[in-house]
């Protein structure tokens, strides 16, 4: 079983199907959002874990989903990343009331509601002990929330991206379609891409894979996960870039 280092600096990416009850077309939980803010303040709590989070949309509007057939491409992605904006202030509300200050920081400017997105500003409040949320994606159309994601987590040093999902980790096929599907337990990124695993999305992989920044994917609503993520301990899927080897001595 592989050893892995714990983690000082996250970039923790939700989806924002993560925020909406499964049994429900769409929308916010509370309950959902109040989970995930509950173990974000356990993390602080227990670890000092500096974290950062870049939040989806999928759960309001995404620019290449069905209900934006049609409609000016460019027009869509800018719809979600508004939306996005509205679950980053759900999830500030949550975890400010559970004891942490909270930053949200927005690609496009909406200075009535938050900050503007500054990389040394959110460096900034990270080292303060603020948890900071990044909202509105890049700010520009055609990329999506997961390259959003790689992009913060490069800029601000986060040691790792944890990609919080419905499953515990990368499957080899669709594990609630396929009972035979196996679970890795680490892979490395090229492998990722050649057989299409649907981790991130192409674009937040390589810019991984380029940087040697290590995603881990893992069980989001499971108790008690992302502090032990953060530990090291192993849980759900490590992707990285495979072991360059030691030169013959």
């Amino acid at each position: 079983m592989t050893v892995r280092s714990p983690f000082n600096r996250v970039l923790l990416k939700l989806s924002g199907e993560a925020f909406s009850d499964p049994s429900v077309q769409g929308g916010i939980d509370p309950s959902i959002v109040r989970q995930v803010a509950r173990e974000i303040v356990e993390l602080k709590a227990s670890d000092g874990t500096e974290v950062g989070i870049v939040v989806g949309a999928g759960n309001i509007f995404r620019g290449n989903s069905p209900s934006a057939a049609g409609m000016d491409r460019s027009s869509a992605d800018h719809m979600g990343m508004i939306a996005t904006v509205i679950n980053a202030l759900a999830l500030q509300d949550s975890i400010e009331k559970a004891g942490v200050e909270t930053r949200v920081q927005t690609a496009i400017d909406m200075q009535a509601i938050a900050e503007p997105y500054i990389r040394r500003r959110a460096v900034r409040h990270l080292e303060k002990g603020r948890v900071v949320i990044f909202a509105a994606g890049l700010g520009s159309p055609y990329f999506t929330t997961d390259t959003a994601a790689a992009q913060r987590a490069l800029e601000i040093g986060a040691d790792a991206i944890l990609k919080g999902t419905g499953v515990d980790g990368v499957y080899d096929k669709d594990p609630k379609t396929n009972p035979e599907a196996v679970r890795y337990e680490e892979i490395d990124f090229l492998a990722v891409l050649n057989q299409g695993l649907k981790v991130m999305d192409a674009t937040a992989i390589s810019l991984c894979m380029d940087n040697q920044l290590p995603i881990v994917v893992f069980e989001l609503l499971h108790e008690g996960n992302i502090r032990r993520v953060v530990r090291g301990e192993p849980v759900g899927t490590m992707v990285r870039a495979t072991p360059v080897p030691a030169p013959p001595t």
